[in-house]
This record gives structure tokens, C-alpha cells and sequence, in this order.
């Protein structure tokens, strides 16, 4: 987007304005000085003021001060289980449920997984294994046994908080499949040797079931000295300690677990919200969004806390219909999705109109979004300072994030301006070289919000860390004059800086999601390559990628080749991934091919794939 010397203007004096206002120290920072003056970026590279500095709490300490500051207003509200809890009452219960943990022989610093759909179970326990001084492990309410083996290995869960069943999945059964010792050991005692960290296993069941606890009753497990001990690590866990671990991509395709710290959440999730300016009023939000997913444990749940914001589930997994009802009987002032859930929300809302009047903002962040969509949400659903934003998981997660003041077509086309804190560069090659301003090349961060590193994985974790603490995103993008973002795509040098140096071929995700979504959903190319070949002998050759969709932004495709004496049908591969890997990692596309477009060096030339299947399948751009 091209811009002149006075919208560049305007646009920094407006952002100055907002920071003017809250600051609390006379000065002006060197950066304002320069905005003021009209002088525009001439390198893609900025700094972030703040008008606070950022805050010292760990996540225990702010549900502390949740209730101190907004005691008998609504936390959250779990609609599809008719659940209401004010602040004063989930202090009162993830203190019981903390020292429950401590009771059941969890200590801090032992990791506790979460694996199952949005629920006020998910959401307590995310504070209440904070307040034990737990690292929570969210794992996707998708994933099938295999899947769940791994992160439970991964980084060593020794107790898991599961939902009984969601939808086709039966969490217990499952579990059982993983570790079939769980039936007949005692609760709190498994030993199995496929997952041997994992000790405790609690159920969100009526019944108790065999070999676990049931998560009811660690309300009245702990006794006097568990909750004194509760109360001791308020101010005995430092906000520096990692608190959570989020399973993000692998230059395998294995995902690797991504640690974040109470400081990282917090700033974070307080950024999120004073951009959106939670500060003002009283906020409903809307949590559409999967609460495993950093958008909704962090820009939603941790979000609410610091600001006394009430968190509403309107359902245990993805409903529009559900989330639109939820709209008006509980009066949400702002809603949260992926580009995806929002199509769905719009539709659902065009059949059914509801009274929208409370309505005013709202975030769409998880996957690219397109500017036509992003005007619908504004117009149509009422949300006239709805906002974009942009991060990953390693950078806790948003790192770019929109103004309500700004215009709408700056809303709808960028991804916004660097958080506060942090800050940002654009790079043209491996000399790190930094980009003129309005030229692409790889968006790379550094902050208080870039992760620990990957667990128990340094080397790892130096492919993405430099040396000087940026953290590399892997996406092309370039940063306008006025100092606002726009993603390109993935980044070529990264990629191919990457491959030199790893086996597997660095980071393969899908074309034009900026490196990451499917709709929201993470989804990993070298995985599906690698998982097919080796669990089906009639497969001689598979490739995966991305092709347009108006719906999901991105679909699955593959290319197959199959032995000469194969009968596999597209039917039979879909009917035999089922169960096997998590549904949205099933490809959409099966195309059976015997020859790959390759280089004169025999490389295959995946974008030609795209290309030649986009005009095969008569798919629009």
C-alpha cells in the first residue's frame, strides 16, 4: 500500500497520542521525537515505547489481583455448561484445585497436560497449575494416540487433566490405548512403560474412572498445609519460571514443545489488551477459539484476568450457530476467530440475525486475513473497532497488532504495529543486512516476548535464536514508512538457509499461510510426507501443500505415487487416516500422479505442483 508524507503523519501522531496519554513519565521518548517531527521510517526496523513499564507478576499473582480489583464481576461463563464464576470465586477455586495438584504428589516444575475441548475445567486449570507452580502442557483436543504419545514423551507430562469424550473422541479409551496399564493401576500410581512419566491422570467425569481421579474431587483433596503451601508459592515462583509448554512446528514435521514463561504470558496477554483497549470498560469476550491454542489461553482467558474482562465459552468446540446466540443472550462486546471461524460466524448471522448492539470489537489472528473479510466482520457483525493482529507461538504469541483508531482499510490490509516492548526487523540475507522500509525480506523479533527455547532441544532452539537474541520468524514480510506490517508470504532465506544445515529440509508448511495455518488450524507438511510413506507399504512417493480455498484460506492437497500394483483409492487413504492423525492433517486433495515436476538437479518443484493441481481442480485464488 502506497502511502503519502501526511497519512504517514497522521498515523504516527495518532499512534504517539495513544501512548501519550497513558504515560505516566513526563519524557518523550527519542522515537516520538522523530514521529512528531513528520519524519517517516527509512529503515524497516522499529523500537516500541511503552507509556508502562512491563509488569512483574506471575499468572498465580494476577488471578491474586483479578480478585482484589474486580471481585464479584464475572470471570467467566461457560454457556454450553451453564457455568458462572465471578473473580472472588475462581481465586477461591483454583486455590483448592492448586493445592489438590500439590495433594495428588505433583511438584512445581513438573509438567501437567491439558487435552481436551473449551471448558471451565480447561480454564481453571490453567490458573490453578500456575498457582502450584506447574508447567501446563496443551495438548490439541485432535490429536489420536499416537500424537498424544509423542507429547506426553516429549517433554515428560507427569499428569494429565483429560475431558471423558468430545465428539468422535474418547479421551479415556485413548489414554488406554497408549498406556493399556491405566485400568488396573491404582489412581495417581501408573506405570506404563509406552509413557513412563506419566504417573496421575485426571478425569472430568462423573464416574470415576478406573486408574485416575476424577477432577471433582480435588476441590477437597489437599489439606491445610497443601493450601498453606499454595499460598507460600504466591510469592515464591518467580515470573521468570517457564509456566506453560506450547507443541509448535518441527523442521521434522514433529512438533517441538515451545516453553513460555509467567513474564512472557503476562506482558503478553496485557499488551493484547490495552491495544484493544480492554482498559476502558468493562468487557464479554467471546472465545470462539480453542483455549489449547495460544489466541485462546493468552489473548482470551489470561487476557480477561488482568483486565476484568469475562471470558464466555459458547461451546465445548467450534459452533457458529452457538457462538452467534452467545453474541446476544450474554451481551459480548468483543469476539475472537480465525479468518475461518469468522466466514462461518458471518453465514450463521446472515440466516439467523441476532441483537448485535453490545457488540464493538473483536480479533481475528491464527491465519492470513483477507481484507474483504475483514470489512464483513466490521460492517456486517457491528464490530466497528475490530482489530488484526499477528505473532507465533514463540513469541508469546503477538507481536504486531492494530489501533481501534486506526482507519479501517489500515485495519483490513496490515498487520498492525509492533507491540509494546518489543522490537521488530526486516532482513534481506544471511548478513542480516536490514531492508529499506516497503522492502521484503525475513521479519525477525526480539523482546521480552521471545520463548525460553524449545524443551530439552538447544540445538533446536539456535536454529531459530540468533546469537544477538532475535528470533526469526521465518515469514517475508516488509514494514511500511509508518512503521505498520504486512506478511508476504514464507520466507525464501530462511528456508533455504535452514535446509542447508538440517536433515529433513528445513521448515515445510503450507504456500501463502504465512508459514503456519490452515485455517487456524497448525498443520505440518513433512509430517503428512513422512507419516504416509512409512505406515502404508503401497505408497512410493508423497508430497504435501497448500491450495486456495474461500473458506479456509488454505486446504490440504497431496500428490501420490503409488507402487504399480497398488489399488489404494482416494476413499481408502481418507477412511485409513481416520483415527490414525488429527482430521485437519487429512488431506482435503488426494491426486495420483506417477511423475513430480523436479529441476535439471532433481529437486521437486512443489510450487509447480500447486500450480498445475489449482488448474486441474478449476480452484480460485
Amino acid at each position: 500500500m502506497n502511502h503519502s508524507a501526511t497519512y504517514i503523519l497522521a498515523s504516527q501522531r495518532r499512534v504517539f497520542s495513544h501512548f501519550l496519554h497513558r504515560r505516566r513519565q513526563p519524557s518523550i521518548p527519542g522515537t516520538w521525537k522523530r514521529w512528531l517531527s513528520g519524519a517517516p521510517f527509512e529503515w524497516s526496523y522499529v523500537s516500541t515505547p511503552s507509556s508502562e513499564p512491563l509488569l512483574g507478576l506471575s499468572i498465580g499473582q494476577v488471578v491474586d489481583r483479578a480478585e482484589r480489583r474486580f471481585g464479584d464481576r464475572e470471570a467467566v461463563v461457560s454457556v454450553h455448561q451453564a457455568v458462572r464464576r465471578t473473580f472472588s470465586q475462581v481465586k477461591e477455586e483454583s486455590d483448592l484445585v492448586a493445592a489438590g495438584f500439590l495433594a495428588a504428589g505433583l511438584e512445581p516444575g513438573d509438567r501437567l497436560g491439558i487435552w481436551g475441548p473449551n471448558s471451565y475445567e480447561w480454564y481453571l486449570t490453567q490458573f490453578a497449575a500456575a498457582k502450584a507452580g506447574l508447567i501446563l502442557v496443551n495438548i490439541n483436543p485432535a490429536y489420536r494416540p499416537n500424537e498424544l504419545e509423542y507429547c506426553l514423551n516429549k517433554v515428560g507430562v507427569k499428569g494429565i487433566v483429560c475431558d471423558e469424550k468430545f465428539k468422535t473422541s474418547d479421551y479415556y479409551k485413548m489414554l488406554c490405548a497408549v498406556a493399556p496399564e491405566l485400568p488396573s493401576s491404582a489412581p495417581g500410581d501408573l506405570s506404563s512403560s509406552a509413557v513412563p512419566y506419566l504417573k496421575k491422570v485426571f478425569m472430568c467425569s462423573q464416574e470415576k474412572l478406573s486408574g485416575t481421579f476424577r477432577f471433582q474431587d480435588l476441590y477437597g483433596a489437599g489439606e491445610s498445609s497443601h493450601r498453606k503451601r499454595v499460598d507460600e508459592l504466591s510469592s515464591k515462583i518467580q515470573f521468570d519460571s517457564a509456566c506453560n509448554i506450547q507443541f509448535t512446528s518441527g523442521t521434522t514435521g514433529l512438533p517441538k514443545g515451545a516453553v513460555l514463561s509467567h513474564h512472557m504470558l503476562v506482558n503478553n496477554a496485557y499488551s493484547i489488551g490495552g491495544r484493544t483497549e480492554y482498559q476502558k470498560k468493562p468487557h464479554r469476550i467471546c472465545i470462539s477459539v480453542p483455549l489449547y491454542h495460544c489466541f485462546g489461553c493468552i489473548g482470551g482467558t489470561l487476557c480477561g484476568m488482568l483486565y476484568g474482562a469475562t471470558s464466555v465459552l459458547p461451546s465445548a468446540g467450534f459452533d457458529p450457530e452457538a457462538i452467534v446466540k452467545t453474541l446476544e443472550s450474554e451481551k459480548i462486546t468483543s469476539c475472537y476467530g480465525t479468518p475461518t471461524m469468522f466466514v462461518d460466524i458471518l453465514n450463521a448471522y446472515r440466516k439467523n440475525p441476532t441483537d448485535l448492539s453490545a457488540i464493538s470489537t473483536g480479533i481475528m489472528a491464527g491465519a492470513p486475513c483477507p481484507q474483504e473479510l475483514v470489512m464483513a466482520v466490521m460492517n456486517d457483525l457491528k464490530m466497528k473497532d475490530f482489530l488484526v493482529m499477528y505473532g507465533m507461538t514463540e513469541t508469546s504469541p503477538v507481536t504486531f497488532q492494530c489501533f481501534p483508531s486506526d482507519p479501517p482499510e489500515v485495519r483490513s490490509s496490515t498487520i498492525g504495529y509492533p507491540g509494546d516492548h518489543i522490537e521488530v526487523k526486516v532482513k534481506v540475507d544471511e548478513s542480516g543486512a536490514i531492508v529499506r522500509a516497503g522492502e521484503a525480506g525475513e521479519l525477525l523479533v526480539r523482546g521480552y516476548c521471545n520463548f525460553l527455547g524449545y524443551w530439552d532441544d538447544p540445538g533446536k532452539t539456535r536454529e531459530i535464536v540468533t546469537e544477538d537474541r532475535w528470533l526469526r520468524t521465518g515469514d517475508l514480510a516488509l514494514i511500511q514508512p509508518d512503521g505498520y506490517g504486512r506478511i508476504i508470504g514464507a520466507s525464501r532465506t530462511w528456508s533455504s538457509a535452514r535446509r542447508e544445515h538440517l536433515p529433513g529440509g528445513g521448515r515445510e508448511l503450507l504456500h501463502g499461510s504465512p508459514g503456519r495455518d490452515r485455517g487456524g488450524s497448525h498443520y505440518y507438511q513433512k509430517f503428512s510426507c513422512n507419516f504416509l510413506p512409512i505406515t502404508l507399504e503401497n505408497l512410493l512417493r508423497t508430497q504435501v501443500f497448500g491450495v486456495p480455498d474461500a473458506r479456509m484460506g488454505e486446504e490440504v492437497a497431496t500428490w501420490i505415487r503409488k507402487a504399480e500394483d497398488s489399488s489404494l483409492s482416494d476413499a481408502e487413504l481418507r477412511e485409513w487416516c481416520k483415527g490414525k492423525i488429527a482430521h485437519y492433517k487429512v488431506p482435503r486433495y488426494v491426486l495420483f500422479k506417477d511423475e513430480f515436476p523436479r529441476t535439471v538437479t532433481g529437486k521437486i518443484q512443489k510450487f509447480k505442483m500447486r500450480e498445475l493441481t489449482i488448474e486441474e481442480l478449476n480452484l480460485k485464488t
